[in-house]
């Protein structure tokens, strides 16, 4: 196997280090007479189309089974348990 070569082991000398503007920043500043005042908030417009909506829970069924719970009635079977963790687990890999 041939040698790996590294290069000069000698004494490094000090390199000049910059700040790097993002390239949004940068084309933005371009046109720019003078700097951006400190403190000012970024104008961002929100999409609707990445609100997602309300949450899709049936209040009424989470209802019957939290009274179900603290009544002690609530039929825990261990099969189905697994199997949604299983499907859950299945689903995380997938990316679904």
């Amino acid at each position: 196997m041939p040698p790996i070569e590294i290069g000069p082991q000698g004494p490094q000398a000090p390199r000049a280090v910059r700040a790097v503007e993002p390239h949004a920043a940068r084309a933005s500043n371009a046109g720019a007479s003078r700097p951006a005042q400190a403190g000012a908030e970024p104008n961002v417009v929100r999409s609707d189309a990445l609100d997602p909506g309300p949450e899709p829970v049936d209040a009424e069924r989470v209802a019957v089974i939290r009274k179900a719970i603290e009544q002690g009635n609530y039929p825990v079977i261990p099969m189905r348990v697994a199997d949604a963790m299983i499907a859950a687990g299945l689903l995380l890999r997938s990316g679904k």
